[in-house]
């Protein structure tokens, strides 16, 4: 079988996946209430719509999309809005939620099936819009944006991403092997829509029952649609690395993968399309991988968006250790939270409880090379922080600082344990500043 990959740096974390892999999906009974911020999504947040003592329905649109880059938010539950107060989520980004008590009983009013079909390519983007969907693998882009495709471009391929390359995180892979024919119609709304030549799934090998499972419904139904096996590499989930893995082309600095004639879409936003499609639902849950060696039962759960992470961590019978550390995402890119009512947003695929580790110290570079060769985006990373540490943030962007993916390959390989990706950051935003 001939598994792709791109070739310039990457590493190869162990994916930790064993212990959540064979954990099928687990639906969360209703919290008594959920915080649902408003900064769901890339780009301005929404605007809250609601005020404190509303009743809300679920799947009620609470907040309005701000600009062209924003998404609507839906209320998850039905309930009535206790407090509407500021909430950081997981990024560290601060925005108004609203705080719902939900009813004891809950309504599902998504029994009757649509015939998305019959729709144009111009009404099939607006229902993605209106449903709030964003890309689900923890960009968060608005979907819509990304499937206008602008007059004058053409889409070689739509690539639907179901990499996963983030070590502990399953999440995407129950979904291909548990609804897998959901998965597949919302890959086929989503190329109705950017009408793209040719489609292909991206999979890495250390999911080939998933390869398998796809496979044999995209013959059954006679899809056109291609399966691609990849190598297993760290971060071959980011659109660009995938994209040269796929079509062996090269996102150029600055440039869009349109500018290569490619289309990505997470697996889990193609799910959340079947749904919108089908049913006209909106994003209001997902499934979120609850795992780490400090978690008692690591399990993939079906939860409401605003789930705070304790109610997660209780229904996955609690912590192992009385000190963990919380991280949100996967343990390359994700996010330590301290607070454990922090909620769930659309970007949340994972939380992790880990091991409490000593703090790591730090060393001065010893010039070994190992972040620049394990970058996969072809800098320097060991100049671009030299650079931010004595404040010449213009230096580091002249680098090409605004190209880095943040992946944290450099750090996973530096042995002076130097803070590149917190670093980069910290550089980005200061560079932006002085511009």
């Amino acid at each position: 079988m001939n598994l792709a990959t791109f070739r310039r740096g990457g590493v190869h974390p162990d994916d930790k996946k064993v212990l959540s892999k064979d954990k099928k999906l687990e639906r969360l009974p209703f919290p008594p209430e959920l915080i649902v911020s408003m900064s769901e999504h890339l780009g301005a947040p929404a605007m809250l719509t609601k005020k404190k003592g509303d009743t809300v329905s679920r799947g009620e649109v609470i907040g309005t999309a701000q600009g062209y880059i924003s998404a609507d938010v839906h209320s998850p539950a039905d309930g009535i809005i206790t407090e509407i107060r500021k909430v950081r989520v997981q990024s560290g980004a601060v925005a108004d939620a609203a705080v719902i008590k939900c009813n004891p009983e809950q309504s599902n009013p998504w029994t009757e099936r649509y015939d998305w079909k019959s729709l144009s390519q111009e009404e099939l983007l607006a229902l993605i819009k209106n449903m709030g969907i964003v890309g689900m693998g923890g960009a968060t882009f608005p979907t819509s944006v990304k499937l206008t495709i602008p007059m004058g471009k053409d889409v070689d391929a739509l690539i639907i991403n179901g990499v996963e390359c983030e070590p502990y995180l399953t999440s995407d892979y129950r979904l291909m092997v548990e609804k897998a024919d959901e998965v597949l119609e919302g890959v086929m709304v989503a190329a109705a829509v950017a009408k793209p030549k040719r489609i292909i799934i991206g999979i890495e090998n250390n999911k080939m029952d998933a390869v398998s499972i796809l496979s044999e419904k995209i013959s059954s139904h006679g899809y056109p649609i291609t399966v691609q096996p990849l190598k297993m590499k760290y971060p071959q989930g980011d659109e660009k690395q995938l994209i040269k893995a796929v079509l062996g082309r090269e996102v150029p600095s600055g440039k869009l993968p349109l500018d290569v004639g490619a289309v990505v879409c997470n697996l889990g936003s193609c799910y959340a399309m079947y749904e919108a499609a089908v049913y006209h639902k909106p994003l209001i849950e997902r499934v979120i991988t609850v795992s780490g060696e400090s978690v008692n039962e690591p399990k993939n759960i079906i939860a409401p968006i605003g789930t705070k992470f304790s109610d997660l961590v209780a229904f996955c019978g609690g912590e192992k250790d009385d000190i963990v550390s919380m991280v949100a995402g996967g343990p390359m890119m994700g996010f330590a939270v301290y607070d454990e009512d922090t909620p769930m947003v659309k970007g949340s695929g994972g939380l992790l409880l880990l091991p409490k580790m000593m703090d790591d110290f730090s060393a001065p570079c010893v010039l070994c090379g190992k972040c620049v060769q394990h970058c996969p985006m072809g800098l320097q990373p060991n100049k671009m922080f030299r650079n931010i540490k004595y404040g010449n943030y213009q230096a580091a962007m002249d680098l090409g600082l605004m190209d880095c993916k943040e992946c944290g390959c450099c750090a996973y390989t530096c042995p002076s344990h130097l803070p590149l990706v917190q670093g980069f950051k910290l550089g980005k935003k200061m560079g932006r500043k002085k511009k």
